[in-house]
């Protein structure tokens, strides 16, 4: 990867932390809605091919740097080589995870060029942790497309925790503080509490619909299972895929 290619000025947490989740984005992208474009670059006639995804959200196929050794960790090799060897979902899923490994090697790359100590370390990786894996969302976007929303056959339901947007931040947010800033003022910390869609990882906002797993208690945007208002009236207890695809294996 070219050395322009590389922000300029990542010292803190929360620059890494934003490098992070631009380049997260742009793999999702590629991985998610612009799939048949990503398919269509990974011909395996091609030479190594790697993923890579920028800190503005975008992504590119190409082949690795020459330079050795890189300037920063390079993705895993050949992807494409895969590409018709196996089921599409397959072959995005191991992308994803490779993926995913990829970006934790960039991030703690920063760290230790740029002198983390064990403090910084863990806040960083406690951010990363905030956010689904690129396996993640990659999985529950197959489940939600082949499956249906809710895998489980029976229809008893209670305790609906639909909600608006502002609802699931202060439910979250107290979540949050009891495990992690218990003794703080509650109220103060609300506020800096990020919320993310453990599908597609996106922030909250404002006037979102969104909807809590009761299993694992993991909220989701609405749009992203293609809830409306009228539907989820009739949902009592809701099961996001991935615990409702767990519960069909282990019966």
């Amino acid at each position: 990867m070219d050395w322009e290619s590389v922000p300029c000025g990542l010292r803190m947490v929360e620059e890494v932390f934003r490098d992070f989740k631009g380049r997260r984005a742009g793999i999702v992208k590629a991985l998610t809605t612009d799939v048949e474009d990503f398919h269509q670059h990974c011909e395996p006639e091609k030479e190594n091919l790697c993923l890579y995804g920028y800190p503005d959200e975008q992504w590119e196929v190409k082949i690795p740097s020459e330079e050795m050794p890189p300037v920063i960790p390079e993705p895993a090799l050949g992807i494409n080589f895969a590409r018709d060897g196996m089921q599409e979902i397959d072959w995005l899923s191991l992308v994803a995870a490779h993926s995913d490994a990829w970006l934790l090697s960039v991030a703690f790359y920063f760290g230790a060029r740029f002198g983390f100590y064990q403090d910084d370390r863990k806040h960083l990786y406690g951010l990363i942790n905030r956010l689904p894996t690129i396996y993640e969302v990659v999985n529950v976007k197959n489940i939600v497309e082949t499956t249906g929303t809710n895998h489980s056959s029976n229809k008893s339901k209670s305790n609906s925790k639909l909600q608006r947007a502002s609802e699931p931040q202060a439910k979250y947010a107290k979540g949050q503080l009891k495990e992690e800033d218990e003794g703080l003022d509650g109220e103060d910390e609300e506020e800096h509490v990020e919320i993310v869609c453990s599908a597609c990882g996106d922030n909250y906002a404002s006037d979102d619909l969104w909807i809590c797993c009761d299993i694992c208690e993991k909220w989701f945007h609405g749009k992203c299972f293609k809830f409306t208002p009228v539907r989820v009236e009739h949902i009592k207890q809701y099961k996001c895929p991935s615990c409702g695809n767990k519960r069909a294996h282990s019966s």
